[in-house]
C-alpha cells in the first residue's frame, strides 16, 4: 500500500538558462527539419542528422559540466526534446534509450563507471536500447552465459522494437543470466551483433525499432550494468516515468509540427471552398479557428510535459539528497501517467484537424501531412494509455503502485486478486500535483 509523501523541501537548483542552451542546437534543429519531410517519402535513415547532433553534443546535454557535458536540468530536456520532435519526431525518439541509460548513470553510485561512460557519451557517443522480443509471452529469451574459458561473458538472443540501436555506438541490451534478468552493455560493432532495420510500423518509421541479433558476442566481465531485483524498484519506477515523458515530448513536438504546416500551407493559397474566384483562406475566420485550435492543442500538450518533467526534476533531487521515498517515487510516477493520458488525445485531434484548413489538396502525398497522425499514433501506442488509465484509478481508490505484476515478480511472488479485501484509506489526488 502506497501512501502519498509529504512536500519535498526546497533543493537548490542550477541557475535556468534554456534560450542559450536552446541557441546551441536550433541550428541543427532547423537543419534537420529541412530534410524531414524527404526523408520519410524516401525512407532513409537518419544517419545524417544523429551525426550533426553528436557533433553539436547533444547527447551529452544532461551530463553535468565537471564532466563536460551542458548540465541542463530535467525540463530544459524535455523542451529540447520537443524541439527536435518538431523538426523530426523520429529524431527525438530515437534518443530515448540514450538518454534514459545517462538518467541511471546519474544515479549511479559507483563514481567510476559514471565517469566512464560520460567520457564516452562527451566523445560523441550514442546509445541504444534492445530490450523487448517478440514471442509468445512477455518477457524475455536472450541470454547471458559464462564464457567457456571463463573470462567474460557470452549473450545470445533476437531482440526487436530497438529503438534507436542502429544508430548507436552502444547496445543496453536486457538477457537472463539463469533465472536473473540483467543488462548489458555491447559495443554495437562487436562481432555477432547484427542491427536490421525490418521495423514494419506505419509511423516513426526512421527511427531502427527493428531487430538486433546477437550470435555468441562476446562480452568482458564488466559488461553487465545492472541487475534487476525488487530492490530496485525505485530506480524502475523513475525510468518508467523518465522514458514515457520522452514518448511525451515527442508527441508535443509532433503538434507543433502541425501548427507549422498548418500555417505554412493556409498562408499562400488563394482559393477555398464555396467561393467563386481568388480568396484569402488565412482571412476565413473557419480556418483561422482551425489555427487556434492547433496552438492551443500544441501548447496544452507542451504544458503538460513541462509539468511532469518538472515533477521528475523534484524527484530527482530528492533522491540525490536521500529525501525521496516510495511514495514520492510512485506519485511522480502518476504524474507521467496523468500527462499521458491528455497529451495523447490532443495530439492525435490536432493531427486530424490539419486536414480541415485545405480540402482534398490537403491529402497530397507530396505533402504527407498524414504522417504526424501516423507518428503521434505510433508513438502513442507505446505503454498503452488504457492500462495507465487504470493504473492512476487505482492509484487513487486503493493506493496501489502501479505495475503489480512485474513488482510481484521482481518479489519472487505471484500477483494475487482479492476481492474480498478491504478497502484501502482514501489517497488524496491532489497532495502531490506540480
Amino acid at each position: 500500500m502506497i501512501s502519498v509523501s509529504p512536500s519535498v523541501p526546497a533543493t537548490p537548483r542550477p541557475a535556468s538558462d534554456y534560450e542559450a542552451l536552446a541557441a546551441r542546437f536550433r541550428p541543427v534543429f532547423e537543419r534537420i527539419a529541412e530534410g524531414a519531410l524527404h526523408r520519410e517519402q524516401t525512407r532513409e535513415l537518419a544517419f545524417e542528422p544523429v551525426a550533426w547532433l553528436r557533433a553539436a553534443g547533444f547527447g551529452a546535454v544532461r551530463i553535468p559540466v565537471e564532466h563536460g557535458g551542458q548540465g541542463a536540468s530535467l525540463p530544459s530536456l524535455f523542451r529540447l526534446l520537443i524541439e527536435l520532435g518538431e523538426a523530426d519526431s523520429n529524431v527525438a525518439h530515437l534518443f530515448r534509450g540514450h538518454f534514459a541509460f545517462l538518467e541511471g548513470r546519474l544515479h549511479q553510485p559507483d563514481a567510476d563507471s559514471r565517469a566512464e561512460w560520460f567520457h564516452r557519451v562527451v566523445g560523441g557517443a550514442l546509445i541504444g536500447y534492445a530490450m523487448a522480443e517478440r514471442g509468445e509471452a512477455t518477457g524475455g529469451t536472450a541470454t547471458l552465459t559464462r564464457a567457456e574459458d571463463g573470462d567474460g561473458w557470452i549473450i545470445d538472443g533476437v531482440k526487436y522494437y530497438s529503438t534507436g540501436a542502429i544508430y548507436a555506438d552502444w547496445i543496453v541490451v536486457s538477457v537472463l543470466d539463469g533465472a536473473e534478468r540483467v543488462a548489458v552493455a555491447v559495443p554495437a560493432e562487436a562481432p555477432g551483433v547484427t542491427r536490421v532495420d525490418d521495423w514494419d510500423g506505419f509511423g516513426q518509421r526512421l527511427t531502427g525499432s527493428g531487430t538486433t541479433r546477437f550470435d555468441r558476442v562476446r562480452l568482458p566481465s564488466g559488461a553487465v550494468i545492472r541487475r534487476f531485483s525488487a530492490a530496485d524498484l525505485q530506480t524502475q519506477s523513475y525510468q518508467k516515468a523518465f522514458l514515457q515523458l520522452v514518448l511525451l515530448a515527442t508527441l508535443a513536438g509532433i503538434a507543433r509540427t502541425v501548427l507549422r504546416d498548418a500555417v505554412a500551407f493556409v498562408q499562400p493559397r488563394t482559393r477555398a471552398f464555396g467561393i467563386p474566384g481568388r480568396s484569402s483562406p488565412r482571412a476565413d475566420p473557419l480556418v483561422q479557428r482551425v489555427v487556434g485550435r492547433l496552438s492551443s492543442l500544441a501548447f496544452s500538450a507542451a504544458a503538460a510535459v513541462d509539468a511532469a518533467a518538472s515533477a521528475l526534476e523534484e524527484l530527482h533531487y530528492a533522491a540525490l539528497s536521500g529525501q525521496a521515498d516510495e511514495a514520492l517515487y510512485v506519485a511522480t510516477e502518476i504524474k507521467a501517467f496523468q500527462a499521458q493520458q491528455i497529451v495523447i488525445p490532443q495530439v492525435l485531434e490536432a493531427a486530424t484537424l490539419i486536414f480541415e484548413v485545405g480540402g482534398a489538396s490537403a491529402t497530397s502525398d507530396a505533402r504527407r501531412l498524414d504522417r504526424h497522425w501516423r507518428n503521434a499514433r505510433t508513438v502513442a501506442s507505446h505503454n498503452p494509455a488504457i492500462h495507465r488509465e487504470q493504473a492512476i484509478g487505482d492509484y487513487l481508490l486503493n493506493g496501489t503502485a502501479p505495475d503489480g505484476a512485474w513488482r510481484a515478480a521482481l518479489e519472487g511472488k505471484a500477483p494475487r486478486l482479492d476481492s474480498s479485501a478491504e478497502p484501502a484509506a482514501p489517497v488524496d489526488p491532489f497532495a502531490a500535483r506540480a
